[in-house]
């Protein structure tokens, strides 16, 4: 292997495996590699990889067959890792093992931590490492990360999904919930506060059944997590993601009123507007208790944005059903969703279920949502023009490099010309204009 030793991560997913790649990229720089500006300059590259969506799965196995011929041109000068949920499942490793075996390096979800150890190994031992750590393993803490932005970071709460929704492999690739202390989780925040981060991001794959333990033995919540963040001296805004309808208690509902720095924006994906489908989903609450909850959110704030994710093409999911979801969404008023085709996962129920949606039916569907979704999103867009808003600047245009964005309190992205000496900061901006997806205004 060459002293020259530079990395390239390509993330495929969520927020979790970005902030798995943050840590990633830590640890190398902590080691003395170099974070490569391109993948073709780097002679080590890592594919963080995810197994919610097929289209992921093609994805990363359509670029990670791109690299088979630099692979074999150059040999031990040039490393390929995966890693990420895909790798949690037996038959992708044995697809890796069998079709791809210049894979270098494969870990799991639950022993990031491992890599820097597996690249020494590989290159003293010259054989390839295989590191997937069982259900259960141990928190790490205090991994190094390097960040995306300066000014906002993620934080892991907790890991794993006890649900089981009937169409997600999640639960079987991330394992069982656990739950991180309180006292390490805001020191975490504490220290990133203290580096120039003004906003966090809580994260799990379930945020709402958080159950941390004090170290006294005392247990807190989510909402009692929220509390304790909120008084955090330096700290501006505190956004969380995924949260699960189930779990959306009262008393997380009332953090919405009490913490001043919980940002008034709730992602809550309800999936299905048909209390039959969410039943055979395994979502475990119904249309009208989703209803519910979307009223009490908008009793504590009428304007408290939310977006949730939508599945079109269930199995056996009828027309008049997908129309119980066209009018959930039309009732909520949602201020973005992200739309998905069902598709199978090998290892879910779902997988064996009757009734899979012809694939001109889901796309006909699918079409038909995202005209009433952006409809919808246009509309509420509208409703900001003319007000000044708490904008947090995240940098300039890739295409205009004076053209800046940030995001609202309720993270409507925000596009205006600025400098550079306003990113980081929460300027107040007055919207001019809208579009579908965002914002337009001039800094006041």
């Amino acid at each position: 292997m060459s002293d020259n030793k530079k990395f390239f991560i390509t993330t495929f997913g969520c927020q979790m495996n970005e902030h798995d790649s943050e840590i990633i990229s830590g640890m190398l720089i902590e080691k003395g590699y170099e974070l490569a500006k391109e993948r073709k300059d780097a002679n080590i590259v890592i594919f963080n990889t995810c197994s919610i969506r097929e289209n992921a799965d093609k994805r990363f196995f359509g670029t990670l067959g791109q690299l088979k011929k630099r692979k074999m041109a150059e040999r031990e000068n040039f490393t390929v890792c995966v890693c990420g949920c895909m790798m949690q499942q037996q038959h992708i490793i044995d697809t890796i093992k069998e079709k791809y075996p210049w894979v270098d390096v494969i870990f799991g979800t639950h022993n990031v931590h491992e890599l820097p150890i597996l690249l020494d190994n590989l290159y003293k031992e010259k054989h390839k490492q295989l590191s997937i750590w069982p259900e259960g393993a141990e928190i790490v803490e205090g991994l190094p990360t390097e960040r995306l932005f300066k000014h906002k970071a993620f934080v892991n709460i907790m890991f794993g999904c006890n649900n089981f929704c009937t169409y997600c492999i999640v639960p079987y690739t991330r394992g069982r919930e656990r739950s991180r202390k309180p006292e390490d989780i805001v020191r975490e925040v504490k220290n990133l506060v203290k580096d120039g981060v003004k906003e966090v991001t809580l994260l799990g794959q379930n945020v709402n059944s958080y159950k941390g333990e004090h170290d006294n033995g005392e247990l807190c919540d989510f909402a009692d997590l929220i509390y304790l963040l909120n008084d955090i001296d330096g700290l501006e805004r505190i956004r969380f993601m995924t949260s699960h309808p189930k779990d959306l208690s009262d008393k997380l509902i009332g953090a919405f009123k009490d913490c001043a720095k919980l940002c008034h924006y709730v992602h809550l994906p309800v999936q299905s507007g048909s209390s039959k489908v969410l039943k055979e989903m395994n979502r475990k609450y119904t249309r009208e208790k989703y209803l519910d909850l979307v009223k009490k959110l908008r009793e504590i704030d009428p304007e408290i944005a939310i977006s949730t994710d939508i599945i079109v093409g269930f199995p056996g999911e009828t027309e008049e059903e997908f129309e119980e979801t066209l009018s959930l969404c039309k009732e909520v008023r949602y201020d973005s969703a992200f739309t998905f085709l069902y598709s199978i996962r090998k290892g879910t129920p779902a997988e064996n279920f009757k009734d899979q949606i012809n694939e001109d039916v889901k796309h006909n569907r699918f079409n038909r949502l995202v005209e009433v979704i952006n409809d919808i999103s246009q509309e509420k867009n509208k409703e900001y023009v003319g007000k000044t808003l708490k904008v947090l600047v995240e940098g300039p245009s890739k295409t205009n490099s004076k053209t800046f964005s940030g995001r609202t309190e309720t993270f409507k992205l925000v596009n205006f010309k600025g400098d550079s000496s306003m990113t980081g900061e929460i300027v107040n901006v007055k919207i001019t204009d809208c579009n579908t997806f965002s914002l337009e205004g001039q800094v006041v």
